[in-house]
């Protein structure tokens, strides 16, 4: 872990960045551009297997976010010769430059799922003591 010199460095370019960093963050941190990116990371999928893949995800808000990840530049659009035509997404290597950040927050995010549930029922639990 860095010392509180490099955290008090780091925060404060972040800080003067922010106007730079914010609308990038807008794009790539959003509720599903993640698990999208990470299914699309090992081979092109059609939409369906998209959608299949994201338990979860309505139709409509997956081609909305493949439309911004296309429209973004990390994510490709192909559509298939097929009878009835088909549509191919792919990540392009901006959307896999993603793909080693994207892997840690997974894992962070496996790693302390639990704890962050149990902060959260402290606090619950904190909340309505205080309000009893």
């Amino acid at each position: 872990m860095a010392d509180d010199t490099d955290l008090e460095f780091l925060s404060l370019r972040a800080q003067s960045d922010v106007a730079l960093i914010r609308p990038v963050l807008d794009k790539i941190a959003d509720k599903w551009t993640i698990m999208i990116l990470t299914v699309l990371c090992p081979k092109p999928s059609r939409f369906n297997e998209i959608k299949r893949r994201l338990n979860g995800i309505t139709h409509k808000a997956l081609a909305d976010a493949l439309k911004r990840l296309e429209r973004n530049g990390l994510v490709t659009r192909t559509v298939l010769p097929t009878a009835p035509i088909g549509v191919q997404y792919a990540i392009t290597p901006l959307g896999h430059s993603l793909r080693q950040p994207f892997e840690a927050l997974c894992a962070w995010s496996l790693a302390h799922a639990a704890a962050i549930d149990e902060a959260g029922f402290a606090y619950d639990r904190a909340k309505a003591a205080d309000q009893a």
